[in-house]
């Protein structure tokens, strides 16, 4: 077997489980459709990931009681009709062979709800209100709602809990001083402040008997001023261990912690290292997990073989992909649909109340709505689909794989469009990985590609036999801004500057266009040295993944984790910057408010930390020898500083010195085929992706659409757009941001 680790079973004494991969613990929004449609979706969305080989599988978070809840209308187990509901869910995954842990959360002063409560009336920096403090009476009731809710948990079938300690959520905020300052039992000197989790555990454990697993998710590295210890780490883990946990899972960073810990710029596997301190200090004998960007075989193979770690957690790589490990099984890594870290399908809706999915693989969560299965043959399509793009890709396989006869054809000579550009950021090399999988796919699913060929209307009206079908994924035309001096020779689109043997770049640049774009060429620009872009690697292979020790240090993450928090002493230090950057903003905001909104912080923090210049509310007057001249409006009642000028709403004129001037100012779709197929009126046109809509480049909405058409491509009519429905929890979630004056 190619991995004997990954697939070896671990024996829990009362309990086996058939393989070292856990599917971690993610919130999906599925845990509240049990609210008014019952947990059907839920159900066939894990039943699907355990009839891919995962050996546990840990639900999103489910609090124990109102407080608890993070924000309202989410899901809750405490009373026994509750629990009834939760039946359909644990039967699917047992019937998969299967095992499943529901995962106990509260969330404490991380609640967007008036009703958040914590150890000490201490408001979160990610936080809505401040906390109510829960009086000793109410501790010891909460501790009893944990007990009641695992209880609950068996009754409903489940194999056990997963306790949350980790990420700053309740258990988290009794742990540490900086959020505990209580003075009775509850508070006080460590000993006091860890009573909470180890009677949590306790009591759990008595009340639920030996053969019920309590994985503890116990925060070793908290990546926060004023966090815990490692020695101070190592007397819970052992306390814990003493009260009856089963399972030690690592917990990393606090959700208000500013260092990066699942994002794809972290590198894969980035804190292994940790939970190997905890397994060889010899402190317990539990079985421990590690976890955190672990998104292929290989990875968690080597993670295991070096003995970092008895079970390898992996959460998102089984949205991308819920059949991961019958294909490593299988040989077949090259079919495998890598995460690819980039939250904004996952995470970003999480936070939003909104239900989460996969930016590769838009089915995910939405399994019993999104159905590719094959078609008959009297429905089968002969379709065309022209752009080999993240659109025109995953329209091509899903319509392939369902049995239409489909042709894919591009003007370029390899697949991936954009996203041959997206790969070449630091910390975006897992685009990669999506094209490879498309590659993959392209053959598995017998899609005919016809690269380096530019097809025009007449071909495809005229093709013999005909296609029923011609789906436009042709991408954008970057725009290019009414400036004066705009064909300066400094001058570059941006897609001139990331393509491989770009033309060279010199030491100061003007980016044109604060979005995504803009600061992916900042990042590119800010650590690529020398005259023009790196060359890509042989075809075929990856990049070599980014060294650990640069994050760490760049990111101020104490790699011994001796100092408290695991925070360096000396703090960040990033490398010094390539090149003098400076991002322009037309609109007068913050800079990059339109990033991902668990991504963005660290996209603004990352470039600050190279000297980038943010300047918001530029007027562009021209670009000549001198560089970009501007006027920059400066924000109502700003005192001046990142570029904002000063008070009063008057404007600054100023010149950006630049040797090099990127322009990213935004692109319109590619339409040139549509009208004269239109015109024609013999087949169904569609189109996808930036040729649909080409605000910001935006993948997930590109996969999503082509996903979505190809599921009812047999059915749908010319110009119909295919999108995700926006959930119940969206707009609970809006109601009670607008009311709280969060927007």
């Amino acid at each position: 077997m190619k991995y004997p680790r990954l697939f070896e079973p671990l024996n829990l004494g009362f309990t086996t489980l058939r393989n070292r991969a856990i599917m971690g613990s993610m919130h999906t929004g599925l845990e509240e459709t049990g609210l008014f449609h019952g947990l059907e979706k839920m159900a066939a969305f894990y039943a699907e990931r355990a009839r891919g080989g995962v050996g546990l599988i840990v639900t999103g978070g489910i609090s124990p009681n109102d407080a608890g809840r993070g924000y309202p209308f989410a899901a809750k187990l405490s009373s026994a009709s509750e629990a009834r509901h939760h039946e359909v869910v644990t039967k699917a995954v047992h019937a998969e062979g299967g095992k499943m842990l529901m995962q106990i959360l509260h969330t404490g002063r991380y609640a967007y709800t008036p009703f958040a409560v914590a150890p000490s009336p201490i408001k979160a920096p990610i936080g809505w209100v401040t906390p109510a403090a829960l009086t000793s009476a109410q501790v010891d009731t909460t501790i009893g709602d944990y007990v009641r809710t695992a209880e609950l948990a068996k009754r409903a079938g489940y194999d056990g809990v997963e306790v949350m300690g980790s990420e700053g959520y309740l258990i988290n905020q009794f742990v540490v001083a900086h959020t505990n300052k209580r003075t009775d039992e509850w508070g006080g000197d460590y000993a006091s402040r860890i009573r909470f989790p180890v009677e949590i555990v306790r009591r759990m454990r008595a009340a639920v008997g030996a053969d019920f697993i309590i994985m503890f998710r116990l925060s070793m590295l908290d990546l926060i001023p004023g966090g815990s210890s490692w020695e101070e780490v190592l007397v819970l883990a052992q306390a814990l261990e003493a009260a009856g946990a089963t399972i030690l899972n690592t917990g990393i960073g606090w959700h208000e912690a500013r260092v990066p810990t699942i994002a794809t710029k972290v590198p894969r596997g980035a804190f292994t290292w940790v939970t190997r301190k905890l397994r060889t200090s010899g402190a317990v004998r539990l079985p421990l997990v590690t976890t955190n960007r672990i998104n292929m075989p290989h990875v968690a193979e080597d993670i295991l073989e070096r003995g970092d770690a008895d079970l390898v957690s992996m959460a998102r790589p089984f949205l991308a992909d819920p059949e991961l490990l019958n294909k490593a099984a299988a040989g077949r890594d090259d079919l495998i649909n890598t995460c690819i870290g980039c939250n904004q399908a996952c995470l970003d809706h999480t936070f939003q109340a909104k239900q989460a999915s996969c930016l590769v693989n838009p089915r995910a969560g939405y399994e019993t709505s999104l159905n590719l299965t094959p078609v008959g043959a009297a429905e089968r399509q002969r379709i065309a689909v022209v752009g080999a793009g993240p659109a025109g890709l995953a329209t091509a396989t899903a319509a392939a794989a369902r049995g239409h006869s489909v042709t894919l054809f591009d003007a370029a000579d390899r697949i991936g469009g954009q996203f041959n550009l997206a790969k070449r950021i630091p910390g975006k090399e897992e685009f990669y990985e999506t094209i490879r999988y498309f590659g993959a796919m392209l053959k598995e699913t017998g899609v005919a590609v016809r690269l380096g060929e530019r097809v025009s209307a007449r071909s495809l009206l005229d093709a013999t036999p005909p296609f029923a079908h011609v789906v436009l994924a042709t991408g954008i035309t970057p725009r290019r801004p009414r400036i004066d001096g705009i064909d300066h020779a400094s001058v570059r689109m941006y897609t001139d500057v990331l393509k491989s043997g770009a033309a060279p770049v010199g030491e100061r640049v003007a980016i044109i266009g604060a979005g995504g774009i803009g600061f992916d060429v900042a990042e590119f620009l800010a650590h690529a040295h020398g005259e023009g872009a790196a060359d890509e690697p042989p075809a075929g292979t990856l990049p070599p993944p980014p060294p650990l020790a640069p994050f760490l240090a760049e990111w101020g993450i104490d790699a011994t984790n001796e100092a408290r928090g695991g925070l360096a002493p000396a703090g960040p230090a990033p490398p010094p910057p390539a090149r003098r950057i400076t991002l322009l903003q037309r609109k007068a905001g913050k800079v990059g408010a339109t990033l991902g909104k668990t991504t963005g912080w660290i996209h603004r923090a990352g470039l600050k930390a190279r000297h980038v210049d943010f300047v918001a509310g530029a007027e562009y007057k021209r670009i000549d020898d001198d560089g970009v001249h501007v006027a920059v409006r400066a924000r109502r009642g700003a005192g001046g500083g990142g570029g904002s000028g000063g008070g009063g709403g008057g404007s600054d004129e100023r010149v950006i010195a630049a040797d090099t001037v990127v322009v990213c100012a935004g692109q319109e779709p590619n339409r040139e085929l549509h009208a004269e197929l239109l015109a024609a009126g013999t087949l169904q046109v569609h189109l996808v992706g930036g040729a649909e809509s080409a605000g910001e480049l935006d993948a997930k909405r590109a996969i999503d659409q082509g996903t979505r058409l190809a599921a009812q491509i047999e059915r749908a009519e010319s110009g119909q757009v295919f999108e995700a429905p926006l959930t119940f929890g969206a707009h609970v979630y809006k109601a009670v941001a607008k009311r709280m004056g969060a927007e």
